[in-house]
């Protein structure tokens, strides 16, 4: 959700006090009709958008240069000398955002005589709060990074290593190499050395020192893995009930593919409309008149996230589409009363109401 703003009316009035017939210092609340609605504050009640973050990881493993002479030198076994990508998913976050209904845009139109509220749009002019400000929440999906566990091995290669004639002698040598940093390491930590550290801080530089050593010239034979974090975002925003829709494909050696793409294991959601609010009749939808300030009243739907051979998510959650409209009574922002309202960011609906 983009920053939110506010818009604060000083010389007309604004929503102090909503539409009853016969006042002319009281503000009238219609719908939005661009071109012939009178001047107003224009605002809009939201559709509820879903929303997936998927968490992954990809780690690309560089086999090192004496890879096929680790186990014979230094007893590591199992190290491949084939470079290789592998991608697993990590976490599922589930959220919901608003985005404007054009089917559901209002015109609050100004009066004389009345007080200025406060009124707090989004910047795509969804009402989230009036006479108060609402905590509009920005959810912030993090950049994909790398970390690489690559150390420069080059710099602790001795003269004999790097004039060995030939690649065994030089896996054979750093081995060597290894082998004796390890001796050094737990001579130290006996204190079976002539010249001792002289104090803690000393001892640990230097036992620091042999490890970063150790490591970089064992990576020679066993490799590097590459770890890279990255989330992806999936949106949907269900008009009607959906079961089994693939929402994304993943495939463990090429990561987040195309949903028709049979490479990727599918990830299904489906999507169950529960009901929970009497929708009006066409004949009730005929009738009804705009006197007051429209919100949403949504509805509970209950929404799984699968695989083939597992649920990963289910949770009933509020849909503003699947619900439907009704209006605050005219009497909560009579001239004198001050009603603070916050609406939900991504159904519309109430919040919080005070006065």
């Amino acid at each position: 959700m983009k920053k939110n703003f506010f818009v604060k009316i000083t010389l007309l009035a604004l929503l102090v006090s909503l539409f009853t017939p016969h006042s002319a210092a009281q503000t009238q609340v219609t719908e939005f009709n661009p071109g012939i609605s009178a001047n107003g504050v224009n605002y809009a009640l939201p559709k509820t958008v879903l929303k997936v973050d998927v968490s992954a990881i990809k780690v690309t493993y560089t086999p090192g240069e004496f890879a096929r002479y680790a186990d014979r030198y230094l007893h590591i076994g199992g190290v491949s000398g084939e470079p290789s990508t592998t991608w697993q998913t990590t976490n599922l976050a589930v959220y919901q955002e608003g985005t404007p209904d054009t089917l559901k845009v209002f015109t609050v139109k100004l009066k004389d005589k009345t007080v200025a509220p406060m009124v707090q749009l989004t910047k795509s002019g969804v009402l989230v709060a009036v006479n108060t400000k609402a905590d509009v929440n920005e959810h912030a999906v993090p950049d994909p990074r790398t970390v690489s566990h690559k150390l420069n091995a080059c710099q602790y290669l001795t003269e004999d290593i790097l004039t060995a004639t030939s690649t065994a002698k030089m896996a054979e040598l750093t081995a060597q190499e290894i082998l004796d940093i390890r001796e050094s390491k737990n001579a130290i930590k006996r204190g079976q050395v002539e010249s001792m550290p002289k104090d803690g801080a000393s001892l640990k530089i230097v036992l620091d020192e042999l490890n970063a050593q150790e490591e970089a010239l064992t990576q020679l034979f066993v490799g590097t893995a590459d770890t890279t974090y990255m989330t992806k975002t999936y949106a949907i925003t269900p008009t009607a009930d959906i079961d089994k829709q693939v929402l994304f494909r993943f495939s463990q050696k090429l990561g987040f593919v195309d949903a028709d793409d049979l490479a990727g294991e599918p990830f299904y959601i489906s999507l169950r409309d529960l009901h929970t609010v009497v929708l009006p009749s066409e004949k009730e939808l005929a009738k009804r008149k705009i006197e007051g300030l429209v919100y949403n009243m949504p509805s509970m739907a209950k929404v799984t996230i699968s695989t083939m051979s597992s649920t990963l998510y289910e949770k009933e959650l509020p849909f503003a589409q699947f619900g439907t409209i009704d209006m605050l009574s005219p009497t909560l922002f009579n001239k004198g009363v001050t009603t603070k309202l916050t609406l939900n960011q991504a159904t519309g609906g109430i919040q919080h109401l005070e006065q």
